[in-house]
């Protein structure tokens, strides 16, 4: 009876320091773009950075269908990463911060970062 209870705590133990899955992060943006050329430009070079750290386009300019509220007037975009701790190298990474400018001169934007809930 003894290594019974040995062996189920060993298992209790070595649940507990399972590795936890991590809640994926959004980056969501609402985009109005200003200067078409430039922002093509700039879609041509995030699209791999985005990639690159795990990045997934969820939603990228599609239809906007209000139900409440008003809808955004611009771009609507969501990209999943794997963790919010991915989205941040994401958003500080050298590749980003390079090319960050240049949605900023070519739009107005207002970005977020979201945790998602774990499954």
């Amino acid at each position: 009876m003894g290594y019974i209870v040995v062996a189920l705590a060993l298992v209790s133990a070595s649940a507990l320091h399972a590795a936890t899955p991590a809640a994926k992060a959004y980056a969501i943006a609402e985009i109005t773009v200003t200067n078409p050329g430039a922002y093509k430009k700039y879609l041509a070079v995030v699209t791999p950075i985005v990639q690159q750290f795990g990045g997934k386009y969820l939603a990228r300019a599609g239809r906007i269908v209000p139900i409440e509220g008003t809808a955004p007037t611009g771009r609507f975009v969501v990209i999943e990463f794997p963790s919010l701790a991915v989205a941040q190298r994401f958003e500080a990474s050298p590749q980003y911060q390079a090319i960050a400018p240049l949605r900023r001169q070519a739009a107005r934007t207002r970005l977020f970062l979201v945790e998602g809930a774990l499954p």
